[in-house]
């Protein structure tokens, strides 16, 4: 009993582990942002060239090749057996899939194709407004002010760092706006819905059942055949597979290895390092100039992910840091 009534008391720092596991994923969704660009403008790199892809195309080869990757390799260490979950969580996984990583990977890159990046990220970046809400909604989380304003200024650091405001700012589309508004929501789902799955799963396996739902949802929304009749040639199918790895396989590992370690919140404040991420790697690659808007942008990021890291204590309760893995 004294032990339970210690454990009610204690306040605990979150895993740094954590946070190096998001912001890792993170640099790699910051830098096929960039990639993603390319794939919409046909522009690689300054000089070179790509034959424009079709968004629809590029999130369904992203889900199905980081699955062809990552089923062999999983199987052959661990046996069929091992990876199979019960029907009921099989549901969730595959919903996961679907409603979160291939709606949100199809409504972001339509957006980009529709609006810019600056408007499909500050509203894809809503996503910790609506997993906050859901949170405290669901009891999970108390409403405090610091959380509060560190989700505020999240959102309005990303505002300033993908330059919505001055030129190339905020454009209004209404099927952009709102496939990027969808983004949103569907980012928040599987903020939430991961971290709850990763209670009973290890992240490899949640991550294979869930691309197995998105790839298996493309395969009946678009058939192979469909996919051969765009007549790809050797360069998109290879910045496909370069793309799978980056903006797919690699950074979703990653992150879901921070939702053992973070609450949803926390875990999805510290992903609106992205277009910070995007910008740093602009001007360092591509000289792109980072204007004062932009890096006040990134100060606010910075402050938020400080804000939300900080534990919150009861009157009484006792901190206790946990050790650094």
């Amino acid at each position: 009993m004294k032990d339970e009534l210690h454990n009610h008391s204690v306040t605990k720092l979150p895993s740094l582990k954590g946070y190096v596991y998001i912001a890792v994923s993170t640099l790699l969704f910051g830098t096929s942002a960039t990639l993603g660009r390319a794939a919409f403008t046909g522009h690689l790199l300054p000089g070179g060239s790509l034959a424009a892809i079709n968004p629809l195309i590029l999130s369904q080869s992203r889900v199905t090749v980081s699955l062809a990757v990552l089923l062999p390799i999983l199987v052959a260490r661990r046996g069929w057996a091992e990876l199979r979950v019960p029907g009921r969580d099989m549901v969730r996984l595959f919903l996961l899939g679907i409603l979160g990583v291939a709606a949100s990977n199809y409504l972001y890159y339509l957006a980009i194709q529709r609006t810019n990046v600056a408007t499909a990220i500050i509203l894809e970046y809503t996503a910790p407004v609506w997993v906050l809400l859901y949170t405290v909604a669901r009891g999970g989380q108390r409403p405090s002010w610091r959380r509060i304003a560190a989700v505020g200024l999240a959102v309005v650091g990303c505002a300033l760092a993908v330059g919505l405001v001055g030129a190339g700012g905020f454009r209004m589309d209404a099927v952009g706006v709102m496939a990027a508004s969808l983004a949103a929501f569907s980012f928040a789902l599987y903020n939430v819905g991961a971290h709850s799955l990763l209670a009973r799963y290890d992240r490899w396996k949640l991550l294979l059942w869930v691309l197995g739902g998105a790839a298996g949802f493309w395969i009946v929304v678009n058939p192979p055949w469909k996919i051969v009749a765009e007549h790809y040639g050797r360069e998109q199918w290879g910045f496909m597979a370069v793309f799978a790895m980056v903006s797919m396989l690699l950074p979703f590992a990653f992150y879901f290895a921070g939702l053992e370690y973070l609450e949803p919140t926390r875990a999805i404040v510290v992903s609106c390092l992205e277009p910070v991420f995007s910008i740093v790697l602009a001007a360092i690659f591509l000289g792109e100039l980072v204007r004062g808007m932009q890096t006040a942008g990134i100060v606010l990021v910075l402050v938020a992910i400080a804000l939300i890291q900080m534990p919150e204590r009861a009157p009484g309760d006792e901190l206790v840091v946990e050790p650094i893995e």
